[in-house]
């Protein structure tokens, strides 16, 4: 329960930090909130020779919206700090919903959207719901900076398009009037509240979007996906769900045929899961969030 021995620098500027990170390469590691990070080197699962700390660097923390209508996080905000965001709340209510579903309070007050988004978990909440609303992801290096679409972000098991030397500093989310007027519904599976979760799913019904974060212990998915069969399906029982809820047999008989293939999961336990989820969607589906007005840039 003891990390190998490592180096520790703790920069106060995000040059510096960039430089570390440059002169070190794959030697060295970012430590944001280190609620994964610090775990995974006491059980010696990730043994990084030098540790950067990126606490001491205040630019990286910040929520805010601008002229370019976009929503704009610092990578070191806190968890708790995007919960409790009315820029959040008005802007990316898709975001605002999901944040609570992260850990426990005590872990949102330590841990960044950024290290959560670096980390990759397939478990995690916050890269299904960047998938879902498009967002970018913008990284930098002593090279220069580059946005990576969500899409493309996350590549595989905790593993991102970050290259070596690269930082990321900054997620930006589009706030579009169906962005922020859409009716979201935000819902996962977990043995406990505060568990990771064993299935997820978001949804932003402004072009019925459907992003899903499954565990990789179920033997499903690696990263988060979107799955657009499901979106076709979404399209196609819109009403009927909105008049009988979501245990239409052929949406039920679809999910069984596919988590057969690919999931290798039981059906009594697909169908508990969504049917526990029909609430949060109905909600999705007939209660678009109400008109929010303009957000001036901060």
């Amino acid at each position: 329960m003891k990390p190998a021995p490592f180096e520790y620098h703790r920069p106060t500027t995000r040059g510096d930090a960039l430089g570390l990170l440059t002169t070190h390469g794959g030697d060295a590691k970012p430590l944001a909130g280190g609620q994964s990070l610090i775990p995974a080197m006491n059980f010696r699962l990730a043994t990084p020779a030098i540790l950067v700390d990126l606490n001491a660097i205040g630019d990286l923390a910040y929520i805010r919206a601008d002229e370019t209508g976009d929503v704009r996080m610092g990578a070191m905000t806190r968890h708790a700090t995007v919960e409790r965001s009315d820029v959040i709340r008005r802007a990316a209510p898709l975001v605002h919903e999901a944040m609570p579903f992260i850990a426990h309070a005590a872990i949102r007050t330590r841990g960044t959207i950024g290290g959560s988004l670096a980390h990759a978990d397939p478990a995690a909440e916050l890269p299904a719901v960047m998938l879902a609303l498009d967002a970018r992801i913008r990284v930098e290096s002593r090279a220069g900076a580059r946005e990576i679409p969500a899409s493309e972000f996350f590549t595989g098991l905790f593993s991102t398009a970050l290259e070596s030397g690269e930082l990321l500093t900054e997620i930006l989310i589009p706030l579009t009037r169906d962005n922020a007027r859409a009716g979201v519904a935000f819902q996962e599976f977990s043995r406990r509240r505060g568990d990771f979760a064993l299935a997820g799913v978001d949804y932003w019904n402004s072009n019925f979007k459907l992003a899903r974060a499954i565990h990789a212990h179920q033997s499903a998915a690696s990263l988060p996906w979107e799955s657009e069969r499901v979106v076709d399906i979404v399209h196609g029982f819109l009403a009927k769900w909105a008049r009988d809820g979501l245990r239409d047999p052929d949406l039920l008989d679809w999910l069984a045929r596919f988590q057969a293939d690919k999931w290798r999961a039981a059906r009594d336990f697909w169908d508990e899961l969504y049917a526990g989820m029909d609430e949060a969607f109905a909600q999705g589906f007939a209660e678009p969030n109400p008109t929010i007005p303009p957000i001036a840039a901060s």
